[in-house]
């Protein structure tokens, strides 16, 4: 503070003066505002090698790494990485397609393509693209809303029952993700040209991680008719969730034994080696595959025993080998999912960033925002024509794809090579995979998601709002579904954030014993108020919603009752009015009786009242007989103030104006220089407020407060000879 102070001196200048905001743009030469002319930005925006290079390198950062790979040392980790990863994507893939409503190939293509095309447009080095549980549930309640199964039911051979012209309605759902993951990407990929990485910053971590809770138990909710196979009525918007959870609890009587018991089986098994996995995840080369595994032995199971037949239990079905030729989009859907694939597109982009910052700062790269925007829509776009559902990025495979090696990208493509072997030799020989499997390891994979609950007994430690954030996401999302209920979410999260705003804690400042530090008065034993001045502070901005606030706790915070006291001194003056008419009226009076008593030519009356022409002293508060405050000035710390608007420079106007009322002049501290520039464009100053009355420092306006009055120098006189 001490340097403070002396910055904020002129050289030369005596001890106690310091420089006001007016003195340091005089002193300093404040540079009037940059103006960029359209000739500028044609400069600017002018193609060159360079330039081009630039973009591409940006846009292609697979054309800046991939040339200084080292082969030696990460070559091996990446190729056992992407082995690894690749037979997780097996599984999961065929789970999550199932999830979503669609058949279990185009599982298989999201894991495939979008994966291969991260490779040339992502950063982050160990991020797993490819189907999430959260991003297919999405999906899946659209498919049911927009595609009901109802819509396909046919007769059977002229009788009057009906079934489920499955071919029909599997290639209409497919038609419309497809039309949906590409909206999802052209989402992401404008957001991201248009540098709008931070949309995400609107979803908190308390939100995310409250949204993905609830999500997980839709997850659940929608996987448990396949854990006790039996048929369900498709339902869609809010409550849905507990109408499916009713019509499930009625159905249990109809539960097929067999279908209960190879999911309990299969889950248990999962369960136990996932554990084994993690205990002794030191020891292992590698994570056993037990998902595909368990799919494995399953199939061969189905496929011996005739399950199907026998008991009943539903399987996949066929999935058709080989790739298909790329297909345009049903631009007709885009009205009516518009805000599905909005939403889908920033809750995928959040998981994926927020696992691409975690990683980047374990390991020490950097991810860049809105090029992973950029990489994911891309990978969402491109899929979308060929059948594939939107993506983001999974944790478990994530970890295993670290744990296991993994360096870079190249892992990603060595698992989607691996997928693509699958779909074209290997998907076929999958046709008696019974659904509960799939539903077992789509069950077991949301223990990481239910352990969020924990957040609940975090959050109450630490913040209460965070902690109502998350509760009012979570029951949100459940009651409303997932695309209202995170619309509902961010709206509630950002009310969260002018409440706060607008109930800030606000303070009167003491200089600390001995230091040029000021703090609250109320916390700290050591902090005086300094003679009659008072320094308020709040701690958050000012604007429109609680600018009413500011001015109303300052008034409060100075101990008087300014409006009250302005209220009696105008009376005071109004009453000190009407006393000098009647005093003017009387005086006329006895001046026009005297002049009638006048006798005789010649004669005057003159009188004495005083220097003619003089105005009358101002009347103060002393001479109205009304209490005086017992300080002669406010100083209003505005550190904490980033911006102002116009509701705020008006109510700013009237508190000097209502402290003037009373004899108190104010000052103003801290202001940065942005708003400065705000308070001159709404026509803040003027010939009674100048920029005389801002300082740079707290510490300066009252150095400037307390000066002694510097006289002028004496002339120096020399006598002539």
């Amino acid at each position: 503070m001490a340097a403070e102070m002396v910055l904020s001196r002129r050289p030369g200048q005596p001890h106690g003066e310091v420089l006001s905001e007016a003195d340091l743009e005089e002193l300093a030469q404040r540079k009037p505002p940059s103006k960029t002319s359209a000739h500028d930005y044609l400069r600017k925006a002018r193609c060159s090698a360079s330039t081009a290079k630039s973009l591409l390198f940006r846009f292609l950062p697979v054309l800046r790494w991939l040339p200084r790979y080292p082969v030696k040392d990460w070559l091996l980790g990446d190729i056992a990485s992407g082995f690894s990863v690749g037979i997780m994507h097996l599984p999961q893939g065929l789970a999550y397609a199932l999830l979503a409503g669609l058949p279990p190939v185009t599982g298989l293509y999201s894991s495939f393509y979008p994966v291969f095309l991260y490779f040339f447009f992502g950063t982050s080095r160990h991020n797993s693209v490819g189907p999430f549980a959260v991003i297919s549930v999405m999906i899946g309640s659209v498919t049911d809303s927009l595609v009901p199964s109802e819509d396909f039911m046919e007769f059977v051979n002229g009788t009057n029952e009906t079934v489920v012209n499955e071919a029909q309605r599997d290639a209409a759902r497919v038609e419309l993700v497809a039309t949906i993951t590409v909206l999802t990407g052209i989402f992401q990929v404008a957001l991201g040209l248009l540098q709008f990485g931070f949309v995400v910053t609107y979803l908190s971590d308390p939100l995310v991680r409250g949204y993905t809770t609830a999500a997980s138990v839709h997850v659940l909710i929608s996987q448990l008719k396949n854990v006790f196979g039996v048929s369900l009525g498709e339902h869609s918007g809010p409550l849905s969730l507990f109408v499916t959870f009713i019509e499930i609890c009625k159905k249990l009587p109809e539960t097929n034994v067999g279908t209960l018991v190879t999911a309990i089986i299969a889950m248990v098994a999962i369960f136990i080696v996932k554990e084994l996995n993690h205990k002794f995840s030191a020891k292992l080369p590698m994570p056993i595959p037990i998902e595909l595994i368990t799919i494995i032995i399953s199939t061969g199971i189905s496929y011996g025993v005739n399950l199907n037949s026998k008991f009943g239990i539903s399987v996949v079905g066929d999935i058709p080998s080989g790739l298909k030729p790329p297909v345009v989009p049903n631009v007709s859907y885009f009205g009516q999912v518009v805000g599905n694939a909005f939403a889908i597109a920033v809750v995928g982009y959040a998981i994926c960033i927020s696992l691409g910052k975690i990683f980047a700062l374990k390991h020490g790269y950097k991810v860049d925002s809105n090029q992973e925007l950029i990489a994911l829509g891309l990978s969402n776009f491109l899929g979308g024509f060929f059948q594939c559902f939107a993506i983001s990025c999974s944790m478990s495979r994530s970890l295993v794809q670290e744990s296991t090696g993994g360096n870079s990208q190249v892992a990603g493509v060595i698992s989607s090579l691996v997928i693509l072997v699958t779909i074209l030799k290997i998907g076929e020989l999958f046709h008696d995979l019974p659904k509960a499997i799939l539903s077992a390891i789509i069950i077991i994979n949301l223990k990481g998601m239910f352990k969020q609950f924990k957040d609940l007994h975090t959050l109450w430690k630490s913040n209460r709002v965070d902690l109502m954030v998350w509760v009012v996401t979570f029951i949100a999302t459940l009651l409303l579904n997932l695309d209202i209920g995170l619309g509902a979410s961010v709206a509630f999260a950002l009310l969260t954030v002018i409440f706060r705003t607008q109930l800030p804690h606000y303070s009167i400042l003491g200089r600390v014993t001995d230091t040029n530090v000021y703090k609250d008065v109320a916390e700290y034993e050591k902090a005086q108020e300094v003679p009659g001045i008072k320094i308020f502070r709040s701690s958050s901005t000012i604007y429109f919603a609680n600018v009413e606030m500011y001015s109303d706790a300052l008034k409060k915070k100075s101990g008087i009752n300014v409006d009250r006291l302005i209220e009696k001194k105008k009376k005071a003056l109004k009453k000190l009015k009407k006393q000098q008419k009647k005093a003017e009226k009387e005086k006329a009076k006895r001046k026009k009786d005297t002049e009638a008593e006048c006798n005789g030519p010649g004669v005057a009356v003159i009188e004495l009242s005083g220097e003619e022409g003089s105005a009358p002293a101002e009347p103060t508060l002393r001479s109205l007989g009304l209490p005086q405050p017992d300080f002669h000035a406010v100083i209003l710390d505005f550190s904490p103030v980033n911006f102002v608007d116009t509701v705020s420079i008006k109510i700013l106007k009237n508190i000097f104006r209502d402290f003037h009322e009373i004899e108190v002049d104010v000052f103003v501290a801290c202001c940065s220089a942005s708003v400065l520039a705000q308070l001159e464009r709404g026509n803040f100053f003027s010939s009674t407020i100048t920029k005389h009355c801002f300082f740079p420092t707290v510490n300066d306006a009252v150095l400037h407060l307390n000066a002694p009055p510097v006289l002028p120098a004496p002339e120096n006189r020399s006598t002539k000879m």
